[in-house]
């Protein structure tokens, strides 16, 4: 609003420029809020810098990398990032699964949060380990010699057990339908 010997006349342009001013402001204030959320996950990033030197050659499956978005985020592996909550201070360290999303660690101490991460990622590569492993065991060829008729032999047994049960089985029904006749004769 423009004064003018002290009354107060509108006007719609200063108003629309006074409104984008105030938008600007919150738009610098929100951009200052990303970039510190920004720096506070390059801090974590930086505390995880000796677990991206040990990770083995051949591992992939990690990121380790802070990606921009909104919010931005540091990702881990493909399912799970560490974000900052909504008081800009505290790490969230979250892992989506099929049902939905869990929260693995949460606290304001970079140090804590990096200890959570490394220990995430150690428990990543011990079970792709035991699966590399378990892979290798079944599919393994079987060794010449050993007995197959040993299972023929087995198969053969349940076989004449099965007819004998079945055998068993009608001469109790049998015996069962007489007594029955015998017991409504009368």
């Amino acid at each position: 609003m423009n004064q003018t010997e002290g009354k107060s006349v509108r006007d719609l342009q200063s108003a629309i420029r006074e409104v984008r001013i105030a938008y600007a402001e919150r738009s610098d204030v929100i951009a200052e809020l990303r970039d510190t959320e920004r720096a506070r996950l390059t801090l974590l990033a930086e505390a995880l810098s000796g677990v991206f030197d040990d990770l083995p050659a051949g591992s992939d499956e990690f990121s380790l990398a802070v990606l921009p978005g909104n919010p931005p985020r540091f990702w881990v592996d493909a399912t799970s990032f560490v974000m900052l909550a909504r008081d800009k201070r505290t790490y969230r360290f979250l892992k989506d699964t099929r049902l939905g999303r869990t929260v693995l660690a949460e606290t304001t101490d970079v140090e804590s949060v990096a200890d959570s991460v490394t220990r995430y990622v150690a428990e990543r590569i011990v079970e792709r380990d035991q699966a590399l492993e378990s892979a290798w065991v079944l599919s393994r060829p079987v060794e010449p010699g050993e007995p197959v008729s040993v299972a023929g032999r087995a198969e053969s047994r349940g076989i004449v057990w099965g007819f004998v049960g079945f055998g068993l089985g009608m001469l109790a029904g049998i015996f069962l339908l007489m007594v029955y006749a015998r017991l409504t004769a009368f």
